[in-house]
């Protein structure tokens, strides 16, 4: 074997990158979705070891709904370009590039096993450009393909290093093939297909047996007329060895899965459903469908389920020629290669090796896949056809009539192959150019014109990404996912009616139940979240809850580990006021999945609604545990300690609302609490800076104008809070606390009885029940000198608040003065004060407001779920209003005022009595 050198580990790299740079370019497209921004293996936060639970996409393998897909050191290298780059694609893809290139160059070394040295890097040319591998390395989740590989080849080449000086065997290259096809394995599952080649190798390759010999020496044994070769004796324990190893893995490996193949649908794999000979003859003809995408990549579509290749259903299909012909060309080679020695003839066997067995995984000969073509799986196989191509070439070649035919060919399809994968790659760009290159291909695939749709819908575009949807109801009627885009789509144009009548389409083609028969095993997990989508848009009717309800403990009898359902109807239950079966529903679903952070938070809200604060901070404290940057948790945790009256607990909840405010740096609620939480701490200046941020992201936002204003009033800053509360007033024109503390700063600092006046008077407009703005226009009746007017309404302020003292001794002492002959050059309130916002002459409710964003009580809704899609989370945001806010404190605050306040009255009646 010749040893590779620099030019051509150069030449290969550079035509790698010149093939593959602008994928650099290209975003998460496809299943990539699932692989990379919907797997929270990838976050730093997630233990290392739920790699080695979980499957491909972040489902437990123990869940039904699991791929069974086990790749946890593909899913590693992702988390490591999570750790330097977090969801930029780019650096995912360039790791990719580098990984396609490696592969490259370790597969010359292969070739040169069996390929002369020019040979050999044409191969690998052929490698490197063909257009098949673009879903390989330009889709990021094609890098369980490039790691395996990499160790496969590795595992190989160690291979062949086991055969020592007079055929002895060299245990130390073996042990490190054994680990190398565990760790191909568990980057991908083809990984330990090697072990295959690996037999053959030794066999007719190192030992240099044929056929026919192997067949004679069988034969003389088994009559007892000769003994087997010592030389065959340690072939057959070099094999045992390797073929117990992968025994062993195999174990391994269906002990990980629990011994449960993945649920697919027909709509994956029609024909594997499909009866006999349909499903043999569809699955046959798949075989020369795959060996002509290597053999003529011209039209390639990154999804060939569903409709794409019609099912076979007769011996008489024209089809079935391309399939007995395909045989028959493998089984001509099969023959020459076993049949006969030399150099050839060995080259042609190890090229349909790579070819046969990497593939055998994805054949759907021996077990149904969830896919029916898949071009990122002919990564391997490839190898084994390029090195087929340039095998032939080199034949070709060395006849002199045809060797400048064959450069001319060679340099044609090499360019041609490099011009289609760079051309190819801008179709991952984006999941909508990617599925409308696909539909160019093939019309005939409803899960293309779905993705089409959901690229679309992505980008709001409701109207257009309802056309695709229905097409893909034309092109496959009975596609429940489609009729449940439609819905959704429907109800993102407000058009209610008709998206309910899709999902009930949807939900008219679930499958019926079969007594005595499993139906999960039936069922697709996804598409029983038409029964959440349906309730979640009828239960927009109030009248229609227990309608809702129904859908819900329908999808739970159809699958009691349906964990999705079990969360809605928990948020329902507490909508219709039944927060002990919320309780109830999230409990089980926890017993599903105890490490969802959301559900923690959820019951978290349900404990906030039986009034059990502690209980809810438990659980909102196991929610932030589990995910310590969970938005929610943070805030509503922060909000319910603040309200707990608890000075202890003040700075974990200044702690947690500053992590909020540095995930969500444009909601203003974050800012404004700090503020209210350092009004409570009496830090006045950080207060200020805090409720200006809050104002600067939302000039409107009610509270925060309110209690700046409130702030600078209760620091001496009162001409600084009349601009913030004409702001407010601006806004907020009935804004009754707001034009309490107006007037009473225009009565008392600008000396604007007029102002105050208006304040007051549209106080009484708004609420004529209002005791404080009452008491307080009594107050400029009398700075008017008007008396008899300021009597009625003391008296009318009575009636309103028989029991408040302070009217009642304001009202005598006016009286008193009206029948005073010198009530003229008399004062009740020294200054013309009036009853503050403050409370510190008359006794009022604190005037702190809050709006109900600090009320933890918004649960994590369930929006519609997409066909073919995780479900997606959304946060809901409360609406502003007033919520008193009274602590202990506060309580014991406003007692202590109430009594100064009744002191400085009996001071006022001593000035007015003479004494």
């Amino acid at each position: 074997m010749a040893d590779i050198n620099l030019k051509e580990v150069t030449l290969i790299v550079g035509v790698v990158t010149a093939c593959y740079w602008n994928s650099l370019f290209c975003g998460f497209v496809f299943d990539d979705v699932s692989a990379i921004l919907d797997n929270k293996d990838l976050h730093p936060s997630t233990p290392l070891k739920t790699l080695f639970q979980n499957d491909f996409w972040g489902t437990p393998m123990s869940e039904e709904r699991s791929h069974k897909s086990y790749r946890p050191l593909t899913v590693l290298t992702f988390r490591l370009n999570y750790l330097f780059s977090e969801l930029k694609p780019m650096s995912y893809h360039l790791l990719n590039m580098i990984f396609h290139a490696v592969v490259s160059v370790i597969f010359l070394k292969v070739c040169k096993l069996f390929l002369e040295n020019r040979s050999s890097v044409i191969a690998s040319l052929l490698f490197a450009v063909h257009p098949v591998h673009t879903e390989a390395v330009t889709g990021v989740v094609g890098r369980a393909e490039l790691l395996s590989s990499i160790f496969f080849l590795a595992a190989f080449l160690s291979y062949t290093k086991s055969k020592g000086p007079d055929n002895s065997i060299l245990w130390t290259p073996i042990a490190l093939t054994v680990f190398l096809v565990a760790v191909a394995t568990l980057c991908k599952e083809q990984g330990i297909t090697v072990v295959g080649i690996c037999c053959v190798y030794e066999v007719f390759i190192a030992q240099g047996y044929t056929l026919p010999l192997l067949c004679t020496t069988a034969g003389q044994f088994l009559r007892g007329k000769g003994s087997i070769p010592f030389s065959m004796l340690q072939t057959l324990i070099k094999l045992i060895v390797l073929m117990f190893s992968t025994l062993l893995l195999v174990v391994i490996r269906v002990q990980v899965i629990q011994s449960q193949l993945p649920v697919f649908t027909r709509f994956d794999n029609p024909a594997a459903v499909s009866p006999t000979p349909t499903r043999q003859l569809t699955f046959n003809y798949l075989l020369p469908v795959n060996a002509w995408l290597l053999l003529n990549p011209s039209e390639l579509c990154c999804d060939w389920t569903m409709g794409t290749i019609p099912l076979i259903e007769s011996l008489l299909d024209i089809r079935n020629l391309a399939t007995f012909t395909f045989f028959c060309f493998l089984g001509a080679l099969g023959v020459f290669s076993l049949r006969y020695p030399g150099d050839s003839s060995k080259t042609v066997l190890m090229a349909l090796c790579l070819m046969v067995l990497p593939f055998i995984p994805a054949s759907n000969l021996f077990f149904p896949v969830g896919f029916v073509v898949a071009e990122r799986v002919l990564y391997v196989p490839s190898m084994g056809f390029c090195i087929l191509v340039a095998h032939g070439w080199q034949k070709i070649s060395n006849k002199s009539v045809l060797k400048k035919l064959s450069w001319v060919c060679l340099s044609v399809v090499i360019l041609t192959h490099a011009l289609k994968t760079l051309h190819r790659n801008w179709d991952w760009e984006s999941e909508y150019t990617l599925f409308m290159s696909a539909l160019k291909v093939n019309k005939n695939n409803a899960k293309l014109w779905n993705n089409v749709g959901h690229a679309l819908e992505n980008e709001k575009n409701f109207e257009k990404a309802l056309k695709y949807f229905l097409q893909a109801t034309h092109v496959q009627p009975d596609d429940i996912g489609a009729h449940m885009n439609v819905g959704r789509t429907y109800k993102n144009l407000n058009r209610t009616k008709e998206a309910e009548e899709s999902y009930m389409m949807a939900k008219s083609l679930m499958p019926q139940i079969i007594p005595g028969k499993k139906y999960a095993a039936r069922i697709a997990p996804n598409h029983l979240n038409v029964y959440i989508n349906l309730a979640n848009l009828i239960r927009a009717n109030e009248s229609r809850l227990e309608e809702a309800d129904q859908l819900y403990r329908q999808a739970i009898s159809m699958r009691p580990d349906f964990k999705q359902a079990y969360i809605s109807r928990g948020e329902l239950l507490l909508k219709m006021n039944k927060p002990l079966k919320a309780k109830e529903a999230y409990l089980k679903a926890l017993e599903l999945d105890r490490n969802n952070a959301d559900l923690w938070y959820n019951l978290a809200i349900v404990h906030i609604e039986l009034k059990e604060p502690n209980e809810a901070l438990k659980n909102f404290n196991h929610a932030l545990e589990l995910n310590p940057k969970h938005k929610l948790a943070l805030f509503n945790s922060a909000i319910l300690m603040q309200e707990s009256g608890e000075v202890k607990l003040r700075p974990e909840a200044r702690k947690r609302l500053l992590s909020y405010v540095n995930e969500e740096p444009r909601d203003a609620n974050g800012y404004f609490n700090l503020g209210m939480l350092a009004m409570d701490d009496k830090k006045d200046t950080e207060a200020e800076i805090w409720m200006k941020k809050a104002i600067k992201l939302q000039t409107d936002f009610r509270s925060a104008l309110f209690n700046l204003a409130l702030l600078y009033s209760q620091t001496a800053k009162e001409l600084k809070a009349l601009p913030i509360l004409e702001e407010l007033l601006r806004y907020y024109p009935d804004h009754i606390k707001g034009l309490i503390l107006k007037g009473d700063i225009l009565m008392n600092q600008k000396k604007d009885i007029l102002g105050a006046k208006k304040c007051f008077e549209k106080i009484l407009e708004l609420d004529p029940s209002n005791v404080q703005g009452k008491h307080n226009l009594c107050v400029v009746y009398f700075e008017e000198k008007d008396l008899l007017k300021a009597e009625r309404c003391l008296v009318e302020t009575l009636a309103l608040a028989p029991h408040e003292e302070y009217i009642q001794r304001h009202l005598s002492i006016v009286r008193d003065k009206i029948s005073s002959s010198s009530f003229a050059e008399q004062s009740i309130f020294p200054a013309g004060k009036t009853s503050g916002v403050e409370g510190d002459k008359i006794p009022t409710e604190s005037v702190k407001e809050i709006v109900s964003e600090s009320r933890p009580t918004q649960i994590i809704k369930t929006g519609d779920n997409k066909s073919q899609s995780k479900s997606n989370k959304q946060l809901g945001k409360n609406t502003d209003k007033e919520t008193p806010h009274k602590t202990t404190k506060d309580i014991k605050e406003i007692e202590k005022k109430r009594v100064a306040a009744l002191k400085r009255l009996e001071e006022i009646e001593r000035i007015l009595n003479g004494e």
